[in-house]
């Protein structure tokens, strides 16, 4: 979705421990649309649980949540709606349990992708940027790493706007008020 005459999509992207789910969780707030928080991770651990109570601490009961950790097409084609927005958290953990499942990531994405068009409702989705540190050392890793960056320039193609989130502060990527870059 590119343009604003439709529903809108925009992803927030951000290093860990960013900022980029409290600010993508006030962007739901201040829509004035009921909220539903779509929540991909799973509580496979003591540290997962603890993450997953700070993000629902941090939310009040207006909200509703729904857990999905593989199929997210079918969720948002379930939860998205006129009058609705949809917080995804997160595309990363989403991807994680992809590749844990043996999934065609490349075909999973590409159906999130070209789902965003047909829901007729407004979303958010949050995501890890993970490529701006050292090559990671395992396979792997670096599997990860490259899958996650291209599920982000893909989602950032099929969303209307882009914000990447540093420090707490959130910068507008797309669209760009900047000039046309070139050389």
């Amino acid at each position: 979705m590119t343009d604003n005459s439709g529903p809108r999509a925009i992803l927030v992207t951000g290093g860990a421990r960013s900022g980029k789910s409290r600010f993508a969780e006030k962007l739901a707030e201040d829509s004035g649309l009921q909220k539903v928080y779509l929540a991909t991770g799973a509580a496979h651990d003591g540290e997962m649980s603890e993450r997953i109570a700070l993000h629902r601490n941090r939310r009040d009961g207006s909200w509703q949540t729904v857990e999905e950790p593989l199929d997210l097409c079918a969720a948002l084609r379930r939860e998205c709606s006129p009058g609705r927005v949809v917080l995804v958290d997160c595309l990363t953990l989403w991807l994680s349990n992809l590749l844990f499942a043996d999934k065609d990531i490349a075909a999973e994405t590409n159906g999130l992708c070209h789902a965003l068009s047909a829901l007729p409702g407004s979303c958010i989705f949050v995501s890890n940027e993970v490529g701006m540190g050292i090559v990671p050392e395992n396979r792997l890793s670096r599997t990860f790493r490259d899958a996650q960056g291209r599920l982000n320039q893909d989602m950032a193609q099929a969303c209307g706007k882009v914000v990447f989130v540093a420090a707490g502060l959130p910068f507008l990527l797309k669209p760009s008020s900047q000039a046309e870059i070139r050389l």
